[in-house]
């Protein structure tokens, strides 16, 4: 069951509530050059991205925003755009003038960069700090407002401030704690256009911590939508294999409204990896998918082929669940979740299967896949 979430507006294109779990990614070019962006962005929604984050690290890279977002609707493309800001508060507010959305590092928005230095407060004065933060906090909300622009709080582990570290420790507790003083000012200023987001390059803690910032939010009735990543993740199979990791894990609680697949690659190339995993979590289909058993000395055909062919015959079959088992002993019963099956039946001969039902037995290999695609078109056909 997924996480209920307040919906959030992020330009044309809502996320939380009802909506489907977004796709995005981040331009890796500079945002100073504008046609760059634009090719990169263009190619990063032509992959399917739904959201793409620039970095504004100063005044003129957020003013800049402006150009692109107008070369982008010249071209056709509608894609929301999200600003990327760390270390400097006024960046926030004229970003928050052109960007759909704006992200923000509580780690240093107003607290001061880290130097790692262990700070000592009194109650009184740890309250102080929470008022600074407030003063400067409100006034870009307000921008907000006028602009229906949306803000992620957007925690990184390696980015938390002293003041947090010197309280609660390099811990998930303070990670949540980082998030939460923004929210509560969010929360008194009625301000509810916000998306959350924790992340870690190790996919324990980035987990673990995600689960808490849930749990503390649901205690204080907030039910903001959560922005899913694992930072840093690395290149190749293990930027893939820790992103599905540590995304994956927590689809399958029910928590996470957008993705983002942090690869050090092209950035489109983080879009099929983002679909793939949100399909194998099943909260977002997107492609035909395929269960089929890892063989055996039981299997009765050549399984990497007759998949290979099944494929073929069928990728273009969206939604659909079909499976392909080398003999009884893993079909229907393992495969009961499956729309459609081949089951290898004797050697040389295949039952083919609706659900749990046996709909033709023994039918000679050579004639299956065909007999089985033959089946699935005529069903549908008869569905409509």
């Amino acid at each position: 069951m997924r996480r209920k979430t307040v919906e959030v507006q992020v330009g044309n294109l809502p996320m939380g509530g009802d909506n489907p779990v977004r796709v995005q990614s981040m331009t890796t070019v500079s945002t100073m050059d504008t046609e760059g962006c634009i090719a990169q962005i263009k190619r990063i929604v032509d992959a399917g991205g739904e959201y793409v984050r620039l970095t504004t690290q100063g005044v003129r890279e957020a003013e800049n925003l402006k150009n692109i977002k107008e070369g982008l609707r010249r071209d056709g493309y509608d894609v929301p755009i999200i600003a990327d800001v760390h270390f400097n508060a006024n960046v926030a507010d004229v970003a928050a003038l052109y960007a759909d959305k704006v992200r923000i590092n509580p780690g240093n928005y107003v607290d001061p960069a880290r130097k790692f230095k262990h700070l000592d407060y009194t109650d009184e004065e740890y309250a102080d700090e929470i008022k600074k933060i407030e003063e400067r906090f409100v006034p870009f909300l307000n921008i907000c407002k006028e602009h229906h622009t949306a803000i992620r709080i957007g925690v990184n582990h390696g980015s938390l401030s002293d003041r947090i570290m010197s309280r609660y420790g390099d811990t998930p507790e303070g990670m949540v704690e980082s998030c939460m003083e923004f929210l509560r000012i969010c929360v008194k200023e009625d301000f509810m256009n916000v998306v959350i987001s924790i992340k870690a390059s190790n996919t324990e803690i980035m987990v673990r911590t995600v689960r808490l910032l849930v749990a503390t939010m649901d205690s204080e009735d907030m039910h903001f939508p959560i922005h899913l990543g694992v930072t840093e993740a690395g290149e190749g199979e293990d930027g893939r294999l820790k992103s599905a990791v540590g995304i994956g894990a927590l689809l399958i609680d029910g928590i996470g409204d957008t993705i983002r697949v942090s690869l050090s690659e092209a950035p489109e190339k983080e879009i099929p990896v983002a679909y793939g995993i949100l399909q194998a979590a099943r909260v977002r289909i997107t492609k035909t998918e395929y269960i089929s058993c890892p063989g055996c000395g039981r299997t009765l055909y050549n399984l990497e082929e007759t998949i290979a062919k099944i494929k073929a015959a069928t990728s273009h079959l969206n939604g659909l669940k079909i499976a392909i088992m080398g003999c009884i002993v893993n079909g229907p019963g393992e495969m009961a979740d499956a729309d459609y099956g081949y089951v290898g039946a004797a050697r040389g001969k295949v039952s083919l299967y609706k659900k749990k039902q046996c709909i033709e037995m023994n039918i000679p290999e050579e004639e299956a896949v065909d007999r089985l695609l033959k089946f699935i078109e005529e069903d549908l056909k008869n569905c409509q």
